[in-house]
């Protein structure tokens, strides 16, 4: 088994429903560019108040990816 080596970069995700689908999304959105994604850490957590009421949340997450070996 080979060592193997990992890059950290910041997303952010929104959603109007919840912190929940903001994660998802965010995730899911990375895994259609990033390789190799293996997992995250929430950062900070944000929202916008429209009227008294939440109108959206916002998620910044630190997601690691294992870099490619040659040949993958």
């Amino acid at each position: 088994m080979s060592d193997s080596v990992y890059r950290i970069t910041e997303i952010v995700g929104s959603s109007e429903s919840s912190i929940d689908d903001a994660i998802k999304g965010a995730i899911a959105r990375a895994n259609k560019t990033v390789r190799n994604l293996e997992w995250f850490e929430v950062v900070e957590t944000r929202g916008h108040i429209e009227n008294g009421q939440v109108a959206h949340f916002q998620v910044t997450l630190k997601v690691g990816f294992r870099l490619a070996e040659d040949g993958e």
